[in-house]
């Protein structure tokens, strides 16, 4: 079975759990996920089953949108509930205070990720090292917040609106939140709302076509050179500028790079059906 969808995972299940699920679901044994959430988190989770796992590296899923609940005065180092100690009673902010916060932080952001994230330091993930006491040490990271807004605040939480780049971690923005507040704060709540155009929509099935935002390219020679992989030229295209592009028929799909004047395959004879 080929097929691409957006599901909702659940909190409390690891992607690998869910994705196990779903396998079972749909009795199915080849099928993937593109973009790993937490089991804190919840959220659309996009899933392919058989040879439509090939399209993930062309999916665009940017920019990705996030609705966090941020607990104020509760401290944890993963920088959600999984391990809050100690939370404090607080006095409320007033909530100009926290919509000025908001609104500054808009635009790039340099900063470092959260010691619990999945982050590789010499081959191994950074909350392996973290949750066995080692000491953790991430480089800084660039993320842009291309908008935040405050959705209500209810102390001591306080309900946000995110749309980021890819590889932005919302946990350390709700400590950059907490921070400028002065009180220490850790996210109750996590969902991915959105991946660039992807968002969750009943498992209905996706075209293939419609989810590879690339433009199309035509081929003037035997299409069956193309499914053989042969060498092709630069002139039997319709489009002769560098980029990359997806070719197909009814059945078969292929994505070509031109660089340099010259045409490589990047994926080929992928099943549309």
């Amino acid at each position: 079975m080929n097929k691409i969808f957006v599901a909702y995972k659940p909190t409390g299940l690891s992607s690998n759990q869910y994705l196990s699920r779903l396998k079972r679901k749909y009795n199915v044994k080849k099928a993937g996920y593109s973009g790993t959430l937490d089991p804190f988190a919840k959220g659309c989770l996009i899933i392919a089953f058989g040879n439509f796992t090939r399209f993930f590296r062309f999916l665009d899923k940017t920019p990705k949108v996030y609705r966090a609940t941020l607990w104020l005065g509760a401290k944890s180092d993963t920088l959600d509930i999984e391990h809050v100690t100690n939370p404090k009673v607080l006095e409320p902010f007033k909530e100009e205070a926290i919509l000025s916060i908001l609104e500054g932080l808009k635009g790039e952001l340099e900063y470092e990720p959260p010691i619990f994230s999945a982050k590789r330091i010499n081959g191994v993930r950074a909350y392996d090292l973290a949750r066995a006491g080692k000491k953790v040490e991430l480089n800084k990271i660039h993320s842009t917040i291309y908008d935040i807004k405050l959705n209500h605040y209810c102390h001591p939480f306080v309900t946000f609106e995110a749309t980021v780049s890819e590889g932005t971690y919302i946990r350390s923005l709700g400590k950059m939140i907490a921070d400028k507040l002065g009180v220490d704060g850790a996210l109750s709540a996590l969902e991915r709302l959105r991946e660039g155009s992807f968002s969750y929509n009943n498992e209905i099935p996706i075209s293939p076509l419609d989810a590879l935002n690339m433009k199309r390219i035509k081929f003037s020679g035997d299409m069956n050179d193309i499914w053989l992989g042969k060498k092709i030229s630069l002139e039997s295209l319709s489009i002769h500028d560098e980029g990359t592009y997806l070719l197909h028929n009814e059945k078969l799909a292929a994505v070509l790079e031109i660089k340099d004047k010259k045409v490589s395959y990047l994926l080929n004879k992928v099943d549309l059906c």
